[in-house]
């Protein structure tokens, strides 16, 4: 289990947990892991307190952060206000979400409040709130670095490279691994279609191998994501090539987890 990967960023188990809770991201660090802190929901001051906060419990041990910055999204570059950025939101999204909710018994209510409360979302994945988040991300002493959806900017990996931590990036299917491996990022994070979050439609028991097999060669390693919350799934993992597992769901279920019983 010691691995290759292991011994770059520090870490005893190849076992990376994805969270959006420090107190995971810590427990599983000290643990000998590696916590990666979601932080696409945080502001850059949030990020900071929280960041801080993992650092003094970690002493020194190796976390990652997990970002999410697209290369393009609906209206990118345009100075918005927060009520022109809500109307853009369709109101087939909108019925779709109340619909959803009352279909498991839950009374929608006005969500307005709930959307603009996510804002914060959108001014993260601007170019100036991605700097911004990057600044703070890269002023602690992290290990890794990940960007959640598409190419990461060129400014994440050259402050990677420079600073010597490593960027990973999720992908869905083996040619957006070989666009990764092609940009230069160090870990490519395979997630199937059994991943709780934002994946393609290909399952991991078929992606791993086949991303393994698409960036062979390359010296970039392939980290296994989706459905995996056993040691059993995990070692299959690895069986297929995989240097290790990333895990998100799992977590939602232990006590240190922030999720409401």
């Amino acid at each position: 289990m010691n691995s290759d990967l292991c011994k770059r960023l520090g870490i005893e188990f190849p076992l990376f947990a994805f969270s959006h809770c420090r107190d995971v991201v810590a427990a599983v660090t000290n643990a000998g892991g590696m916590g990666v802190f979601g932080a696409a929901m945080m502001s850059p001051e949030e990020l900071e307190e929280e960041l801080s906060w993992i650092d003094a419990q970690v002493k020194g041990k190796p976390y990652g952060v997990d970002l999410i910055v697209p290369n393009k999204f609906e209206a990118k570059g345009e100075d918005l206000s927060d009520a022109e950025i809500l109307a853009m939101v369709p109101e087939g999204h909108k019925d779709f979400a109340s619909a959803l909710l009352q279909q498991h018994g839950l009374e929608p209510g006005d969500l307005e409040p709930a959307r603009a409360d996510r804002l914060v979302f959108r001014k993260n994945i601007s170019a100036e709130g991605a700097r911004r988040s990057l600044d703070v991300a890269f002023s602690h002493p992290i290990a890794l670095i990940a960007n959640a959806l598409g190419l990461p900017p060129q400014d994440m990996l050259e402050r990677g490279k420079a600073q010597g931590v490593a960027v990973g990036a999720l992908v869905g299917t083996a040619q957006h691994a070989r666009a990764q491996v092609a940009a230069g990022v160090d870990v490519i994070i395979a997630a199937g279609g059994e991943a709780g979050g934002h994946t393609g439609e290909v399952s991991t028991m078929v992606l791993v191998p086949e991303v393994v097999q698409a960036i062979a060669g390359s010296g970039v390693p392939v980290l296994a994501a989706g459905g995996i919350a056993t040691g059993g799934q995990m070692a299959a993992a690895m069986a297929m090539g995989a240097a290790g597992a990333w895990c998100g769901s799992v977590w939602l279920t232990t006590a240190e987890a922030e999720t409401n019983p």
